[in-house]
């Protein structure tokens, strides 16, 4: 069994919790940080991160909290009983204030989202995103974050290396989604790279979903990435 390496997060976008615990006991030791997103939440989402926490695992919980500032912070400090570690909201300033105020002195860190890796240029047209280049537009997304308190954010691989030069970036956290091992189908992910160059970019973690547990031998699967982080 490999030992696990908590630069790997695990997504269990599976359709309910009974699959992803199943997908967790099946990679056993070898993972230690796990993702749970929006699609799984009415799936038993909290349930399986209290039960994984429980476990000894560490927790991102994925859902991207979009609202009024006194909304979110009600949300944030009712989710931060969790002793989540990883809670994501949108990385628009008083959102992420309102978060972080949520989430008082409590160890979860607030994870402000820039632009999805699903998005390129014209689907930002289509959304009426002011003009300008992608990657200029979430560097200064992640340093209004930073600003308004965010622990960390969530960018593309291909914009870590930038946040990652920000004098506001100090300190702070990236995660990256957008991750596919040589040889994986992108799906319907725009903005990709491998495991070792969103770290050797500036990442602190990667997120990893479809190309572990759609692969015939998902443990094999994290082995690979494993490897390639060793090497990064």
């Amino acid at each position: 069994m490999s030992k696990p390496d908590d630069r790997l997060i695990v997504a269990l976008d599976l359709p309910n919790a009974l699959m992803a615990l199943k997908l967790a006991e099946r990679l056993g030791d070898s993972v230690s940080f796990y993702k749970i997103g929006l699609g799984l939440l009415t799936g038993g989402g909290l349930a399986l991160a209290d039960e994984l926490k429980q476990a000894g695992k560490r927790i991102f919980i994925d859902l991207k909290l979009f609202d009024i500032g006194a909304t979110i912070e009600r949300a944030v400090d009712g989710l931060a009983q969790y002793e989540l570690d990883f809670l994501t909201v949108h990385g628009d300033p008083h959102v992420v204030r309102a978060a972080v105020a949520g989430r008082s002195e409590r160890s979860t860190k607030i994870f402000a989202v820039t632009i999805l890796t699903s998005l390129d240029r014209s689907d930002l047209d289509a959304a009426l995103i002011k003009p300008g280049k992608l990657a200029d537009l979430v560097t200064e997304r992640a340093r209004l974050a930073f600003d308004a308190g965010a622990d960390g954010v969530i960018a593309s691989p291909n914009e870590a290396a930038l946040i990652r030069a920000l004098p506001e970036a100090s300190g702070k956290l990236i995660v990256t989604p957008g991750i596919r091992p040589h040889g994986s189908d992108k799906g319907d992910q725009k903005r990709i790279t491998s495991p070792a160059t969103a770290i050797r970019n500036g990442a602190d973690h990667i997120v990893v979903g479809r190309p572990i547990w759609q692969a015939s031998d998902p443990e094999a699967a994290v082995l690979e990435i494993l490897k390639e982080l060793q090497n990064a």
